[in-house]
Protein backbone atom coordinates (compact mmCIF):
# COMPACT_ATOMS: atom_id res chain seq x y z
CA UNK A 1 0.00 0.00 0.00
CA UNK A 2 1.27 3.34 -0.81
CA UNK A 3 2.26 5.84 2.05
CA UNK A 4 2.85 9.12 2.24
CA UNK A 5 6.35 10.66 2.55
CA UNK A 6 5.15 13.38 5.30
CA UNK A 7 3.46 13.76 7.91
CA UNK A 8 -0.01 15.02 8.53
CA UNK A 9 0.13 18.58 9.99
CA UNK A 10 -1.72 18.27 13.42
CA UNK A 11 -3.29 21.22 15.78
CA UNK A 12 -3.10 21.50 19.31
CA UNK A 13 -4.76 19.86 22.06
CA UNK A 14 -8.35 21.20 22.19
CA UNK A 15 -9.78 22.04 25.85
CA UNK A 16 -12.51 19.98 27.18
CA UNK A 17 -14.30 21.95 29.29
CA UNK A 18 -14.38 24.83 31.42
CA UNK A 19 -13.37 28.59 30.11
CA UNK A 20 -9.97 27.36 27.89
CA UNK A 21 -12.90 25.66 26.03
CA UNK A 22 -15.30 28.54 25.48
CA UNK A 23 -11.95 30.62 24.33
CA UNK A 24 -11.06 28.04 22.07
CA UNK A 25 -14.62 27.46 20.98
CA UNK A 26 -14.78 31.20 20.02
CA UNK A 27 -11.96 31.48 18.33
CA UNK A 28 -12.45 28.75 15.78
CA UNK A 29 -15.97 29.65 14.91
CA UNK A 30 -14.85 33.50 14.23
CA UNK A 31 -11.76 31.80 12.19
CA UNK A 32 -14.57 29.66 9.66
CA UNK A 33 -16.85 32.60 9.67
CA UNK A 34 -14.03 34.58 8.33
CA UNK A 35 -12.73 31.93 6.19
CA UNK A 36 -16.66 31.87 4.83
CA UNK A 37 -17.07 35.50 4.14
CA UNK A 38 -13.34 36.63 3.24
CA UNK A 39 -12.66 33.02 1.11
CA UNK A 40 -9.07 32.88 2.70
CA UNK A 41 -7.36 31.81 5.88
CA UNK A 42 -6.84 34.54 8.29
CA UNK A 43 -4.28 35.41 10.53
CA UNK A 44 -4.50 34.63 13.91
CA UNK A 45 -4.20 38.29 14.99
CA UNK A 46 -6.84 38.72 12.52
CA UNK A 47 -9.00 36.49 14.52
CA UNK A 48 -8.22 37.22 17.91
CA UNK A 49 -9.51 41.19 16.59
CA UNK A 50 -12.65 39.74 15.44
CA UNK A 51 -13.50 38.61 18.63
CA UNK A 52 -12.06 40.73 21.05
CA UNK A 53 -9.19 38.41 22.06
CA UNK A 54 -5.68 39.50 22.62
CA UNK A 55 -3.40 38.63 20.51
CA UNK A 56 -1.27 36.98 23.58
CA UNK A 57 -4.09 34.58 24.12
CA UNK A 58 -4.85 33.72 20.20
CA UNK A 59 -1.44 32.64 19.61
CA UNK A 60 -1.66 30.39 22.92
CA UNK A 61 -4.25 28.28 20.85
CA UNK A 62 -3.08 28.32 18.20
CA UNK A 63 0.22 29.24 17.15
CA UNK A 64 0.18 29.50 13.74
CA UNK A 65 -2.09 30.26 10.57
CA UNK A 66 -1.57 26.37 9.50
CA UNK A 67 -2.58 24.76 13.05
CA UNK A 68 -5.65 27.09 13.01
CA UNK A 69 -6.49 25.59 9.72
CA UNK A 70 -5.78 21.79 11.26
CA UNK A 71 -8.40 22.59 13.77
CA UNK A 72 -10.92 24.39 11.41
CA UNK A 73 -10.73 20.99 8.92
CA UNK A 74 -10.91 18.63 11.81
CA UNK A 75 -14.18 20.49 13.20
CA UNK A 76 -15.50 20.82 9.97
CA UNK A 77 -14.49 17.35 8.05
CA UNK A 78 -14.78 15.22 11.42
CA UNK A 79 -17.74 12.94 10.12
CA UNK A 80 -16.39 12.87 7.07
CA UNK A 81 -13.02 11.38 8.68
CA UNK A 82 -14.67 9.36 10.57
CA UNK A 83 -16.81 7.95 7.86
CA UNK A 84 -16.79 3.55 7.66
CA UNK A 85 -18.70 1.78 5.12
CA UNK A 86 -20.38 -1.38 5.87
CA UNK A 87 -19.86 -2.82 2.29
CA UNK A 88 -17.54 -5.99 1.99
CA UNK A 89 -17.39 -5.99 -1.57
CA UNK A 90 -14.62 -2.92 -2.91
CA UNK A 91 -16.20 -1.64 -5.54
CA UNK A 92 -19.52 -1.15 -3.58
CA UNK A 93 -17.70 0.25 -0.61
CA UNK A 94 -15.79 2.77 -2.58
CA UNK A 95 -19.25 4.01 -4.39
CA UNK A 96 -20.32 4.32 -0.62
CA UNK A 97 -17.77 6.67 0.76
CA UNK A 98 -18.45 8.94 -2.49
CA UNK A 99 -21.83 8.66 -2.09
CA UNK A 100 -22.50 9.57 1.24
CA UNK A 101 -19.04 11.85 2.25
CA UNK A 102 -18.29 13.54 -1.41
CA UNK A 103 -22.01 15.95 -1.41
CA UNK A 104 -20.46 16.91 2.33
CA UNK A 105 -17.96 18.78 0.89
CA UNK A 106 -20.01 21.43 -0.42
CA UNK A 107 -21.16 22.51 3.10
CA UNK A 108 -17.15 22.87 3.76
CA UNK A 109 -16.13 24.12 0.45
CA UNK A 110 -14.83 27.44 1.88
CA UNK A 111 -12.85 26.06 4.35
CA UNK A 112 -11.13 23.24 2.42
CA UNK A 113 -10.41 26.04 -0.35
CA UNK A 114 -8.70 27.77 2.03
CA UNK A 115 -6.36 25.10 3.15
CA UNK A 116 -5.41 24.03 0.02
CA UNK A 117 -4.72 28.46 -0.44
CA UNK A 118 -2.42 27.81 2.62
CA UNK A 119 -0.70 24.34 1.50
CA UNK A 120 0.16 26.36 -1.47
CA UNK A 121 1.10 29.59 -0.40
CA UNK A 122 3.80 27.42 2.09
CA UNK A 123 5.32 25.09 -0.68
CA UNK A 124 6.29 28.30 -2.40
CA UNK A 125 7.49 30.17 0.63
CA UNK A 126 9.29 26.69 1.23
CA UNK A 127 11.31 26.59 -1.88
CA UNK A 128 12.13 29.84 -1.70
CA UNK A 129 13.69 29.62 1.64
CA UNK A 130 10.97 32.31 3.70
CA UNK A 131 8.72 30.26 5.47
CA UNK A 132 8.84 30.88 8.52
CA UNK A 133 6.39 28.24 10.59
CA UNK A 134 5.66 24.68 10.40
CA UNK A 135 4.49 23.99 6.80
CA UNK A 136 0.75 22.69 6.62
CA UNK A 137 1.05 19.04 5.00
CA UNK A 138 -3.02 17.55 4.24
CA UNK A 139 -3.72 13.62 3.40
CA UNK A 140 -6.33 12.52 4.91
CA UNK A 141 -8.32 11.28 2.29
CA UNK A 142 -5.36 8.62 1.81
CA UNK A 143 -6.51 6.50 4.33
CA UNK A 144 -10.03 6.76 3.62
CA UNK A 145 -9.22 5.88 0.46
CA UNK A 146 -7.14 3.43 1.69
CA UNK A 147 -10.11 1.44 4.15
CA UNK A 148 -12.16 2.09 0.97
CA UNK A 149 -10.09 -0.22 -1.40
CA UNK A 150 -8.91 -2.40 1.08
CA UNK A 151 -10.83 -5.40 -0.12
CA UNK A 152 -9.80 -5.63 -3.13
CA UNK A 153 -6.04 -6.38 -2.51
CA UNK A 154 -6.76 -9.88 -3.50
CA UNK A 155 -8.19 -9.18 -7.27
CA UNK A 156 -5.56 -6.43 -7.89
CA UNK A 157 -1.70 -6.66 -8.14
CA UNK A 158 0.30 -4.65 -5.61
CA UNK A 159 1.23 -2.00 -8.53
CA UNK A 160 -3.00 -1.53 -9.54
CA UNK A 161 -3.82 -1.29 -5.86
CA UNK A 162 -1.36 1.14 -5.15
CA UNK A 163 -2.22 2.77 -8.44
CA UNK A 164 -5.85 3.11 -7.73
CA UNK A 165 -5.25 3.90 -4.28
CA UNK A 166 -3.50 7.40 -5.50
CA UNK A 167 -5.97 7.62 -8.38
CA UNK A 168 -8.72 7.58 -6.23
CA UNK A 169 -7.20 10.50 -4.11
CA UNK A 170 -6.73 12.93 -6.94
CA UNK A 171 -10.48 12.83 -7.35
CA UNK A 172 -11.65 12.74 -3.68
CA UNK A 173 -11.03 16.35 -2.54
CA UNK A 174 -12.09 19.83 -3.39
CA UNK A 175 -9.22 19.46 -6.32
CA UNK A 176 -12.14 18.31 -8.12
CA UNK A 177 -15.06 20.79 -7.22
CA UNK A 178 -12.48 23.74 -8.22
CA UNK A 179 -12.11 22.01 -11.74
CA UNK A 180 -15.59 21.19 -12.56
CA UNK A 181 -17.37 24.44 -10.51
CA UNK A 182 -15.05 27.23 -11.82
CA UNK A 183 -13.39 26.07 -15.18
CA UNK A 184 -16.86 24.04 -16.27
CA UNK A 185 -19.40 25.95 -14.65
CA UNK A 186 -20.89 22.76 -13.07
CA UNK A 187 -23.76 22.59 -10.72
CA UNK A 188 -23.21 21.02 -7.12
CA UNK A 189 -25.20 17.56 -8.73
CA UNK A 190 -22.96 17.59 -11.51
CA UNK A 191 -19.97 17.57 -10.11
CA UNK A 192 -20.57 14.79 -7.73
CA UNK A 193 -21.99 12.30 -10.48
CA UNK A 194 -18.91 13.03 -12.79
CA UNK A 195 -16.67 12.23 -9.38
CA UNK A 196 -18.78 9.02 -8.88
CA UNK A 197 -18.49 8.37 -12.30
CA UNK A 198 -14.79 8.70 -12.68
CA UNK A 199 -14.11 6.77 -9.46
CA UNK A 200 -16.16 3.16 -10.99
CA UNK A 201 -14.24 4.01 -14.18
CA UNK A 202 -10.93 4.06 -12.14
CA UNK A 203 -12.01 0.93 -10.31
CA UNK A 204 -13.01 -1.27 -13.44
CA UNK A 205 -9.60 -0.24 -14.90
CA UNK A 206 -8.14 -1.24 -12.16
CA UNK A 207 -9.85 -4.46 -12.25
CA UNK A 208 -9.64 -5.40 -15.59
CA UNK A 209 -6.41 -4.09 -16.05
CA UNK A 210 -4.77 -6.35 -13.32
CA UNK A 211 -7.22 -9.51 -14.34
CA UNK A 212 -6.03 -9.51 -18.19
CA UNK A 213 -1.93 -9.21 -16.72
CA UNK A 214 -2.51 -12.55 -14.56
CA UNK A 215 -2.06 -10.75 -11.67
CA UNK A 216 -4.87 -10.87 -9.67
CA UNK A 217 -5.60 -13.44 -7.41
CA UNK A 218 -8.80 -14.82 -6.08
CA UNK A 219 -11.88 -12.50 -5.40
CA UNK A 220 -12.06 -10.46 -2.05
CA UNK A 221 -14.76 -12.69 0.45
CA UNK A 222 -17.11 -10.79 2.45
CA UNK A 223 -16.20 -10.12 5.80
CA UNK A 224 -17.90 -8.09 8.79
CA UNK A 225 -16.98 -5.08 9.83
CA UNK A 226 -17.15 -3.78 13.39
CA UNK A 227 -17.08 -0.39 14.80
CA UNK A 228 -18.38 1.35 11.78
CA UNK A 229 -20.17 4.15 11.79
CA UNK A 230 -22.82 5.89 9.90
CA UNK A 231 -22.96 9.70 8.66
CA UNK A 232 -26.10 11.67 9.97
CA UNK A 233 -28.38 12.61 7.26
CA UNK A 234 -27.73 15.84 5.83
CA UNK A 235 -29.92 18.76 6.32
CA UNK A 236 -31.77 20.10 3.32
CA UNK A 237 -29.88 22.82 1.50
Amino acid sequence: MARLRHKLSEGPPVPERGARAQKHRLLLETAIALIQTAGHVPTVAEVAQRCGVSRATAYRYFPSRGALIVAVMDASLGPVRKFASRHPDGPSRVRDVFENTFPRFREYEAQMRAAVQLSLEHWAKERAGLLEEQPFKRGFRVRIMEDAIAPMAARLSPAHHVRLHQALTVIYGIETWVILKDIWGLSDRAVEKTALWMADALVNAALAESLASGTSTRPSKPRARRGTRRLPARKPT
